[in-house]
């Protein structure tokens, strides 16, 4: 028997689903948890599909852990708690090159691609949706210059750590882009409250126009 589930990493807490799953085949669900929370420790914070196979003869089990989606790698690694509802308006993070370099090869056994080169180039896509920049760029612009081999160095030596001084410089970029977002976002707001109060003024004279009774014309006295 084979249970799929979407744990929390390193978190993971009796449920009643679980639960009626194990209890009928003799499995020790604490123990299951713990094997679980173990598997999935350095993934705190992020949910993690997990595989439990069962064997209820032998009353033995086996956990097997996937990576997380991508997205979920990505906000984890930026510190971040979602992506952005309109990316091509609105960012939410500015990563480096290494950071997309370290959720690639997290993410490499579980991806269809080739190489690292290639599972980077699926990271980067999925930055897209997400809203999330690249090297103060926008994700299509990294994908060009990934493809002209500009990454190929941090990528074949597989750099993963992001040099201190460059993040503090992707870190002031982001800043000055979030408080541009911020006014934009700010003035918007304030336009849509002053249309809401000039539908809601408008509103009661309407209604007290509707309700005033329209008196009938006189009618002519008739000639004798």
């Amino acid at each position: 028997m084979i249970i799929k589930i979407l744990a929390d990493g390193g978190a993971m807490a009796p449920g009643p689903a679980l639960s009626q799953k194990l209890g009928p085949a003799g499995i020790n669900i604490g123990q299951v948890i713990q094997k679980v929370n173990e598997a999935t420790n350095s993934f705190k914070g992020i949910k993690v599909p997990v595989e439990i196979s069962v064997n209820p003869v032998t009353k033995t089990f086996e956990v097997k852990v996937f990576s997380p989606p991508s997205s979920e790698l990505l906000k984890k690694e930026l510190g971040i708690e979602k992506g952005s509802g309109i990316h091509d308006k609105i960012k939410v993070g500015n990563a480096s090159i290494e950071q997309i370099i370290s959720v690639a090869k997290t993410k490499f056994s579980n991806m269809l691609a080739r190489d690292l080169k290639a599972a980077v180039r699926n990271i980067v896509g999925t930055c897209v949706s997400l809203g999330i920049l690249i090297e103060s760029k926008h994700p299509h612009e990294v994908q060009k210059e990934i493809n002209e081999g500009k990454y190929d160095k941090e990528i074949k030596n597989e750099i993963t750590e992001t040099p201190k001084e460059k993040k503090k410089e992707l870190d002031d970029f982001f800043r000055k882009i979030k408080e541009e977002q911020d006014k934009i976002l700010k003035a918007e707001q304030a336009v849509k409250e002053a249309e809401k109060a000039a539908q809601e003024t408008a509103a009661p004279t309407a209604a007290a126009s509707a309700a005033t009774p329209v008196k009938a014309p006189a009618k002519a006295k008739s000639a004798k």
